[in-house]
């Protein structure tokens, strides 16, 4: 025991395995495991423990092919080491690079908001409206399961945007 009355080794004796402090349940040490071809319904507890995982598994899935892709992406640039005699030939080659490379970099942007939305699964608000506070329907989070906004708030969003733009 420390000073503060904790175990030496970090873990408060009286915490739930698999629960966090808030005592909502931790989806990275769930002892749930989902059905190959498990999807989300309407029919179940909205945001229950099955469906954070889902979730977090959709989500680690997505970084994970991002990684990949970046990587193979920069391998290829490391190795293609071709001169180009042709100035043409040489053009196309230079645009197509620049091109991966904002391709990656809108990919590097995402990644910031995939783990944002890890961090909102671990601290319960992941499925819920950041404008409304409502449900997110899973349709939608399954089509996107970065969003932060309801249909109907990013709808809301996108007028205020076109209205307030500088065209």
């Amino acid at each position: 025991m420390t000073k503060s009355g904790k175990p030496a080794n970090g873990n408060d004796s009286g915490a739930k395995k698999g629960a966090r402090a808030s005592g909502k349940p931790d989806a990275r040490r769930s002892e749930i495991s989902l059905s190959p071809g498990y999807k989300p319904s309407d029919d179940e507890p909205f945001m229950n423990e099955k469906q954070r995982l889902y979730f977090r598994t959709k989500l680690l899935s997505w970084k994970e092919d991002i990684l990949r892709q970046t990587r193979e992406t920069l391998n290829g640039l490391h190795n293609e080491t071709s001169q180009h005699a042709d100035l043409a030939d040489r053009a196309t080659s230079e645009t197509d690079k620049a091109l991966e490379l904002r391709a990656r970099d809108r990919q590097r942007k995402l990644i910031g908001k995939i783990d944002s939305a890890i961090a909102r699964i671990d601290d319960g608000s992941y499925g819920y409206c950041e404008e409304t506070g409502e449900p997110i329907s899973l349709k939608r989070l399954d089509a996107r399961p970065i969003a932060t906004l309801s249909i109907e708030a990013q709808e809301r969003h996108e007028r205020r945007e076109r209205v307030f733009r500088d065209d």
